[in-house]
């Protein structure tokens, strides 16, 4: 089945250019001007992905990416911001939005298709064939999804691959860049100040369970997993 690639990007040209690039690689396009019609396209059917320009009229990419992972509907989608902010507290900003990662304008199809399938690999890949319990957390290989005690957890797509791999390498220090090649692939660029954007995300999430003490900063090497204090 093709993968269903949402555009929300107010540039014509941009938009038309995107939407060639992604049917050429074999996936749908569907495109969207602003907000508003993003949002009417994912109310009518969720895609697998969202290329998400910064710079919208009305609310901006980034403001909508915010709305976007406090509702149920697009929590879990993995997102694409499109921008021509290169400076470093801007990418720092759309990741605490929620966004998956970022292509700095201009772009070649060819980085953006290789980032897009990037994504999708990390985000909808099998992520094991069983259950792991720790700590009051179990995770739901097969069914992908997380639980605390009898709750469900809902998830981002970057975060359920980390928790994954700290579920099941408990109790061992890892650095930013070993998390970077584990859970991010060796084959992907994506800066070391990502991994701390997105362990806040993480403890952010298991924080109403007061779970977010399971993930340890271990001072001067990294992070890990751990039950014990």
């Amino acid at each position: 089945m093709h993968k269903r690639i949402l555009i929300v990007e107010d540039e014509p040209s941009i938009r038309d250019m995107v939407a060639f690039a992604l049917r050429k690689a074999d996936m749908e396009a569907v495109p969207a001007a602003d907000a508003r019609a993003a949002q009417m396209a994912i109310a009518e059917r969720i895609p697998d992905l969202i290329l998400l320009d910064w710079m919208l009229p009305g609310m901006s990419g980034l403001e909508l990416a915010r709305r976007l992972r406090r509702e149920e509907s697009g929590r879990e989608i993995p997102i694409i911001m499109l921008t021509a902010r290169g400076e470093e507290m801007d990418r720092v900003n759309g990741l605490e939005a929620g966004v998956d990662d970022y292509v700095i304008k201009p772009f070649s199809s060819r980085e953006l298709i290789a980032r897009i399938k990037a994504v999708l690999r990390r985000s909808h890949g099998d992520d094991g064939s069983g259950v792991i319990e720790l700590g009051g957390l179990r995770l739901d290989g097969p069914a992908h999804r997380v639980f605390a005690g009898d709750e469900a957890v809902s998830i981002g797509p970057t975060e359920y691959r980390l928790l994954h791999f700290f579920m099941t390498h408990p109790e061992r220090v890892y650095s930013r860049a070993q998390l970077l090649d584990h859970v991010w692939g060796g084959s992907v660029y994506v800066e070391e100040r990502t991994v701390d954007v997105h362990i806040r995300r993480l403890r952010k999430t298991l924080e109403p369970w007061k779970l977010d003490e399971l993930i340890q900063t271990v001072r001067g090497a990294g992070y890990r997993f751990s039950t014990s204090t």
